[in-house]
């Protein structure tokens, strides 16, 4: 993997974007060479025009991001890619025709960009067709060694066997004389040099998955290999690394303390996420008011009681406020007390279900952002009466605390809605994985992948 700006990037995604953003540029130009010949317009070279083949693959591109072109589902289906793409290539299309009405036409033509879909959206699938299908066979996976032979090394094996793992397992090496999970497993006394057993079978990255590390670490193995420029990684940090989340099951207090993240140097990063905030706060009020205005005025016709409920979550350092959004229950949703949240939640009112699909009643949280108690982007805000009994059910529950609490999240966009202890815990450890590797880069990545979220209604209850 690429590691961009703290977050891992798999080889086969990065190298799939680039192709596409040549193409799309290739579809741009000829988009405008067939309709410049259709008026008998000389076309002139494509360098005349860089600004709007550039401005339209970066558009295209980050309508692609947005909706899930790049995520494991359309790496390994051509269908579910294909309308993707077409959704990606349409929202595109709508952007640019509005750059373009706010530049009175001079750049994006309508029937050049009609012309230009359709060629991008061609020219894109055929280059999953052919590039997909290289990027998919095993020469372009890492080729790992795992040393461990037990229930850890398992789970490498369980990962290593998904279609879109960008790895593949070459081998196991059991590192005691215990009974091992993996069968095939090589004790590490029948190999005379490990070193030369490593540059044998090619291997690229060596990944250290012993149930017991205290008294076992084969320090002098691990020294040759990693001289010999072979990379060397723990379970807990190779785990992070491939999925996107800090696993709960193998971390430990010093693996958060001495692993790269949590960085001090992130105060620049901090004013530009609040000064962010600020000005689309502003901005999306005021765009949204109407909107706002008119699904609270359906509320109170729909049911009793008021438009707008108001709920105390726990936010920063673990300092209580009040959250505001529209009303999608009854007034006496809880009158038992605080409850998890369903599947088709009887308490839901008909007007409620709707808007919580599209996420409209999570507009008036934005006031909250303006104030400076949430961010857009951050662990969603839990209740102080389901985090009490979270700390003391889930270890680091209390460390993502330690960032500001938001509308959408690194959680909210990985892990479908769940409303358990268990799926706490798995939201967890995506949420400890944005606080350790929070840069505005993953926050832009955070923003647009709502927007598949918020489309395809994943995570809406």
């Amino acid at each position: 993997m690429v590691r961009l700006f703290k977050h891992y990037i798999p080889h086969a995604v990065l190298l799939l974007g680039l192709f596409d953003i040549a193409l799309l540029a290739i579809a741009a130009e000829a988009g405008w060479r067939v309709r410049a010949g259709q008026i008998g317009l000389n076309p002139g070279i494509p360098f005349e025009r860089g600004w709007e083949l550039v401005g339209f693959a970066a558009v295209m591109l980050t309508a692609m991001i947005a909706v899930g072109v790049y995520n494991a589902e359309s790496l390994r289906s051509l269908r579910y890619a294909g309308a993707r793409l077409l959704v990606a290539i349409s929202l595109g299309i709508i952007g640019l025709s509005f750059v373009d009405w706010l530049a009175n036409g001079a750049h994006f033509w309508r029937s050049t960009l009609a012309y230009a879909m359709g060629m991008s959206l061609v020219l894109l699938i055929a280059n999953r067709l052919l590039v997909g299908g290289i990027l998919g066979a095993q020469a372009f996976r890492r080729r790992v060694l795992v040393l461990g032979a037990g229930h850890r090394a398992d789970r490498l094996r369980q990962l290593g066997d998904k279609p879109e793992s960008g790895f593949v397992i070459v081998g196991y090496v059991g590192m005691s004389d215990s009974k091992p999970v993996i069968d095939e497993a090589i004790n590490r006394n029948a190999i005379h040099n490990l070193k030369r057993f490593v540059e044998n079978l090619g291997v690229s990255e060596v990944v250290l998955a012993l149930e017991e590390r205290r008294n076992s670490l084969p320090l002098s193995d691990l020294l040759r290999i990693k001289t010999a420029g072979v990379h060397v990684n723990d379970f807990s940090s190779f785990i992070e690394r491939e999925t996107g989340r800090v696993d709960l099951d193998t971390v430990n207090p010093s693996w958060l303390i001495f692993s790269d993240g949590f960085s001090s140097g992130r105060a620049v990063s901090s004013v530009a996420k609040r000064m962010f905030d600020i000005a689309a706060s502003l901005l999306l009020l005021l765009l949204t008011f109407p909107i706002i205005a008119l699904f609270a005025l359906l509320v109170k016709i729909d049911s009793k009681g008021p438009a707008f409920f108001r709920q105390t979550r726990v936010g920063l350092y673990g300092q209580n406020f009040n959250v505001i959004k529209l009303r999608s229950m009854g007034t006496d949703a809880e009158a038992g007390g605080a409850q998890w949240a369903t599947a088709n939640d009887p308490r839901v009112t008909r007007v409620g279900r709707f808007i919580r699909k599209v996420r409209i009643d999570e507009l008036p949280q934005t006031w909250s952002v303006l104030k400076g108690e949430m961010s857009f982007v951050g662990p969603r805000p839990e209740r102080p009466e389901f985090v009490a009994d979270l700390e003391d059910k889930l270890p680091y529950f209390a460390e993502r605390h330690m960032v500001k609490p938001g509308i959408t999240g690194w959680a909210q966009i990985n892990y479908p809605y769940g409303a358990s202890i268990e799926d706490s815990r798995h939201k967890l450890e995506y949420d400890l994985y944005y606080a350790k590797n929070y840069t505005p880069f993953l926050d832009l990545l955070i923003l647009l992948q709502t927007l598949r979220v918020v489309l395809w209604h994943e995570g809406a209850r």
